[in-house]
């Protein structure tokens, strides 16, 4: 039994293909196929039901496979006890970013973080929550951003900055006149909402007090953006609710119908999440150091309630 066995074990459950398996690790499918059909010989049992498409994982399949997970992470940890041990910190480092963070966080820590740390190869990528969380689990993210908490048992969270909820409200609306909101004040049916899968929306929702299935009267908006909510509020179709950050760009007009708060703000906790096994810890401290020091000069709020994005 080989740690190259199980990798390819591991390459094979999670493409449900041989043929996209050897693809994605490199080697030709009939090396893949033969290493892990020497394997299954090995352990005189299937890993694999062949004869189904696409190929499914047998019950004792699927102990194996949680248990090559277990060891190919070990073996990595290898590598990082010896970097650590250097002081080293660089190799590749694979970073997911939640939508409604990323637009505004990226700029704000990227540049300063290549330039301490130029050994390191960021590779960025946008997801949902979801994604997020499932990458992390199958070892293709080593750490995400993401609005917490998540509650998940195989993940750490490390609070990063807790980012208030700012109303953005037209004149001619009923809460226009109002110095500063509370959430009772506010209707989910005229709070224009990002689309479903933002754990933004998600915040909203929890904040109105509203269940997760109610209608949306008059259209449906499929969005992922907070310029078309605000461009729509422009338009007297209701109003919204932005993360504080995206407030910052708006242009002074626009700033003019930005209602805040009362004491305390609705906030929603941003967190560096990373798997238990806590490979590449010495990146990911390095990664958290970096945004801490920049994030806590752009918002200095202290006193906020956490809105869990969490369907309670």
């Amino acid at each position: 039994m080989t740690i190259t066995q199980l990798q390819y074990v591991l390459a094979v459950a999670e493409h449900k293909n041989f043929t996209l398996a050897a693809q994605k690790s490199f080697v030709t499918q009939p090396t893949l196929s033969m290493q892990v059909q020497k394997l299954e010989d090995e352990l005189d049992i299937l890993i694999f039901d062949r004869s189904k498409k696409p190929i499914t994982i047998t019950e004792v399949g699927k102990k194996i496979v949680n248990q090559a997970k277990n060891i190919v992470n070990e073996a990595n940890r290898i590598q990082d006890i010896v970097d650590q041990e250097k002081g080293f910190i660089g190799g590749d480092y694979t970073l997911g970013i939640i939508p409604t963070v990323m637009p505004t966080l990226l700029p704000m820590f990227l540049k300063t973080f290549i330039k301490r740390y130029p050994k390191v190869n960021l590779i960025i990528k946008e997801q949902s929550t979801e994604n997020l969380i499932k990458n992390l689990q199958d070892g293709h993210l080593d750490a995400g951003i993401a609005a917490t908490p998540l509650e998940i048992e195989y993940l750490k969270e490390r609070p990063l900055y807790y980012e208030p909820f700012v109303g953005y409200v037209p004149p001619g609306h009923r809460l226009y006149q109002q110095p500063k909101l509370k959430p009772e004040d506010l209707d989910i049916q005229d709070v224009l909402l990002l689309q479903d899968g933002h754990c933004f929306r998600d915040g909203v929702i929890n904040l109105c007090k509203a269940p997760r299935n109610f209608q949306e009267e008059h259209f449906r908006l499929q969005s992922g953006s907070f310029e078309t909510l605000v461009n729509l509020a422009d338009e007297d179709l209701g109003m919204t609710l932005l993360p504080y950050l995206n407030t910052l760009e708006l242009d002074e007009q626009k700033k003019e119908k930005l209602k805040y708060f009362e004491a305390p703000s609705p906030a929603r906790e941003v967190s560096l999440i990373y798997h238990k096994s806590e490979l590449k810890i010495q990146i990911t401290e390095a990664l958290r150091d970096v945004i801490l020091g920049i994030v806590r000069g752009a918002i200095a709020f202290q006193d906020v309630k956490i809105v869990s994005p969490l369907n309670k």
